[in-house]
């Protein structure tokens, strides 16, 4: 790997030459290669001058500057008579020129991408591998026909609930039926003789799906109120009725 020379803000010969050209309003295509050449080699010689050892490419660079400049020097009548067909001794300079800058506008702009990307930060993936094994995300696996057949169930019970409550509707309007509060002082007649009672003995005494659907109510206002807990130890399974005291 060639060691670099870094003059000031420049690192390279082309760099430097280029430096030059803008600063003095050249063309790249048209360069003033005898202005360009003096200015050259007066800063390669500031920097000798301070016992700083130059790259090889430098002088290389102002070896081929006094060579241009040598060429363009010859007078006319003798190019054409020695070389009639000699093409501008600038030429093969000023591609390199160019595809030098065109190679530092991409270095530019993959050194903004840079900037950018280290701006940003990126969360590392987690292993949630012990998570898994431990089965904290359990999966519920249904059958689809019990699935129907449960939502089915669930429509129809649903269903039945309310046309209760439209029964109840309807029959609350008649001053002659029992009402809540009449079935809650039942309720608490019952729990006052005893501490425990089940629904199915608190509905034995109703006579019709009204009464029972009252007593339901009633039941849910006291639970509601704090008068009562309400328990059922299995699904379906009969439900017991025990008093707060209060």
């Amino acid at each position: 790997m060639s060691y670099k020379v870094k003059l000031e803000i420049f690192e390279g010969p082309f760099d430097l030459l280029v430096y030059l050209i803008e600063s003095s309003e050249m063309s790249i295509y048209d360069i003033r290669i005898s202005e360009i050449t003096g200015q050259y080699l007066e800063y390669i010689s500031e920097y000798e001058s301070r016992d700083t050892e130059l790259s090889a490419e430098f002088l290389v660079l102002a070896a081929t500057l006094i060579e241009i400049k040598s060429k363009m020097l010859i007078p006319g009548k003798e190019k054409e008579l020695e070389e009639p067909e000699m093409e501008d001794p600038r030429k093969g300079l000023v591609e390199k020129l160019i595809e030098y800058k065109k190679f530092k506008q991409i270095a530019e702009i993959l050194d903004q991408k840079e900037d950018t990307c280290l701006n940003r930060w990126y969360k590392p993936q987690e292993d949630l591998a012990d998570y898994n094994n431990n089965g904290a995300f359990d999966v519920l696996v249904v059958d689809p026909d019990k699935f129907i057949e449960t939502f089915k169930l669930f429509i129809e019970k649903r269903k039945k609930v309310e046309d209760i409550q439209r029964h109840y509707d309807n029959s609350a309007k008649a001053r002659d039926r029992v009402g809540i509060r009449d079935k809650i002082k039942v309720i608490k007649q019952y729990l006052k003789d005893c501490k425990k009672i089940s629904f199915g003995e608190i509905m034995a005494d109703c006579e019709d799906k009204y009464e029972i659907a009252v007593t339901f109510v009633a039941m849910l206002e006291m639970m509601k109120s704090g008068y009562i807990i309400v328990k059922q130890k299995t699904n379906f399974g009969e439900i017991f009725l025990e008093g707060i005291n209060k």
